[in-house]
C-alpha cells in the first residue's frame, strides 16, 4: 500500500490538493496568461495527469523546468499534446533561457505554454 501525501498548493486566491508524488509545485509568473507548474525530475503520466487536469481548470498551463528537468518537461508536454489531447490542444510558446549562479555554470531553464483549443 502506498501512502501519499497530499500538497495544498495556493495560487490566486484558490487552493489546490496535489499528490506530494508527482512533485510540481505552483508558480505565477508573467510568461503565461494562465497556470504556472515548475517541473522535477519525476514521473511523466502521473505528471501529464495533473497537468491535464489544470488545462480542464486554466485553460493556459506553462510548464517550468530548468537543468536536468527539462527532458520531463519536454516529454509530459508532449504526452499531452499529441496523446491526450491530440487535436484539442496546442503549444503557443516554447522560451528557452539561462540563469547565472554565483558558483555554478549557467543552468538552462525551459518554458512551455500549453493551450487548451476546445
Amino acid at each position: 500500500m502506498v501512502d501519499k501525501t497530499l500538497i495544498e498548493c495556493r495560487n490566486g486566491g484558490g487552493s489546490v490538493l496535489m499528490s506530494g508524488v508527482e512533485k510540481i509545485q505552483l508558480n505565477n509568473s508573467p510568461y503565461a496568461e494562465g497556470h504556472v507548474v515548475t517541473i522535477y525530475q519525476q514521473d511523466i503520466v502521473p505528471c501529464a495527469l495533473d497537468i491535464l487536469t489544470d488545462l480542464v481548470k486554466y485553460k493556459t498551463v506553462t510548464l517550468v523546468a530548468k537543468g536536468h528537468s527539462i527532458p520531463t518537461a519536454v516529454a509530459v508536454a508532449n504526452v499531452i499534446t499529441e496523446n491526450m489531447m491530440k487535436g484539442n490542444s496546442k503549444i503557443l510558446d516554447i522560451v528557452v533561457d539561462s540563469e547565472e549562479t554565483d558558483d555554478k555554470p549557467l543552468l538552462s531553464i525551459i518554458k512551455i505554454v500549453i493551450m487548451k483549443t476546445n
